[in-house]
């Protein structure tokens, strides 16, 4: 009974014995490599959501550029629906050019020969 009681000892012993020897069950190198990937994930994180970061930046600013382009795009049009106007042409023919409508003498029907 003695013999038991000893090796009964002996196993509760060990497994505590070996946890002591090797520092929480983590060896140093063990730990430099976890924490050297560790590094490399927080790295590749924070250069990510920087990259992120620039790119929003980015496509805030071709927004902007878009709707600065689309509003001279509506100058432009409006600018042309003036300047293709009848009455400024006419205003133009008028003054400048110094010309009239024709008199009814002046114009001249043609028709069509086929007919």
């Amino acid at each position: 009974m003695a013999q038991s009681a000893q090796s009964a000892e002996a196993r509760v012993v060990s497994p505590l014995g070996e946890a002591e020897g090797s520092s929480f069950g983590i060896k140093y190198p063990t730990f430099i490599v976890f924490a050297i990937v560790l590094m490399f994930v927080f790295v590749a994180y924070v250069g990510s959501h920087i990259r992120m970061t620039e790119l929003e930046y980015s496509i805030a600013a071709e927004i902007n550029t878009q709707e600065k382009i689309l509003e001279e795009q509506k100058k432009l049009k409006l600018e042309y629906a003036m300047l293709k106007s009848p009455q400024r042409i006419e205003n133009i023919v008028r003054n400048k050019l110094q010309m009239s409508y024709p008199d009814n003498e002046q114009v001249i029907v043609l028709r069509k020969s086929g007919n």
